[in-house]
């Protein structure tokens, strides 16, 4: 039998953007060690330049969708990754062992909405994507060493 996966619940206000690129990050990149998940806590919607930048990095998300945190109330996270601080400070407790760990990512929208063209727009959705990208490469070796950080300390 091999080792347990890791359910990893990728958390954000919307389920939009970050988190949804964490998923999708994480299906293709670490599927043999984590099984992730993503959710809001206000979810609202895929935004299209999401998927238009995860596919320009070959990561097709277009079949994900927006979904609220209570939708996974029965799933036993071993883990919940809060991408913004909105969802940090709003994060609901789960039940049993899930440990929260918190690793902050700039808001593509937020940033996009100042932007004069399209291309500058897409141009914050792939540095976060990128960012985001570098963060779930260092899974799960990254968020076991924060958890032990804060044990420490």
């Amino acid at each position: 039998m091999g080792k347990h996966k890791l359910n990893i619940l990728f958390l954000c206000t919307g389920n939009s953007c970050r988190s949804q690129m964490a998923e999708g990050w994480a299906r293709a990149l670490k599927s043999g060690a984590v099984e992730p998940y993503s959710a809001g806590v206000q979810p609202s919607g895929l935004f299209p330049r999401t998927v238009r930048v995860m596919g320009e990095a070959g990561v097709d998300i277009s079949g994900q969708r927006s979904k609220h945190v209570d939708e996974f109330k029965d799933v036993v996270f071993d883990y919940v990754v809060t991408l913004c601080g909105d969802a940090q400070e709003r994060c609901p407790v789960f039940p049993g062992k899930a440990k929260k760990v918190h690793a902050g990512f700039d808001d593509p929208p937020t940033l996009a909405a100042g932007a004069k063209t399209e291309e500058e727009a897409l141009s914050h959705y792939r540095r976060v994507r990128d960012e985001i990208r570098a963060f779930v490469m260092g899974l799960p070796g990254n968020i076991l060493r924060e958890d032990a950080k804060g044990k420490s300390s």
